[in-house]
């Protein structure tokens, strides 16, 4: 099952040191969950001040700079990790050394179907 970790943390909760130390420890964990074909994508995400944000109401689009909603905890990151079950996600988000300073969300991917396949039956 296909599930997509979440990063949640204050942006100002680390060093420059730690936040190095934070990648190449994740980026660890990546290659050893690529090793075992359950890592399927990941990255850290830019600020939430370079982030945009788009709502349409009635038709009419609205745009702002920023984030939507004012949280403590901002998305700063997500893996994607195909394991057996949730046991398993848990298992690696507590390895995850955002785990220790934040929050890691674990959701399952909703599957959709192949559309290729489904416009080739059409």
């Amino acid at each position: 099952m296909k599930y997509m970790l979440l990063i949640y943390g204050t942006e100002s909760g680390w060093t420059e040191d730690e936040r190095t130390e934070c990648m190449i420890e994740s980026m660890s964990i990546c290659e050893e969950l690529e090793k075992q074909g359950k890592w399927i994508a990941s990255a850290p995400l830019h600020s939430v001040m370079t982030a945009t944000s788009v709502r349409v109401r009635d038709g009419n689009r609205m745009i702002t700079d920023g984030p939507f909603a004012e949280t403590t905890e901002q998305l700063g990151g997500y893996y994607i990790i195909d394991v057996d079950n949730l046991d398993e996600a848990i298992a690696i988000a507590a390895r995850l050394p955002p785990a220790k300073k934040g929050t890691v969300e674990i959701r399952p991917l909703f599957p959709l179907p192949d559309l290729n396949n489904e416009r080739q039956n059409h």
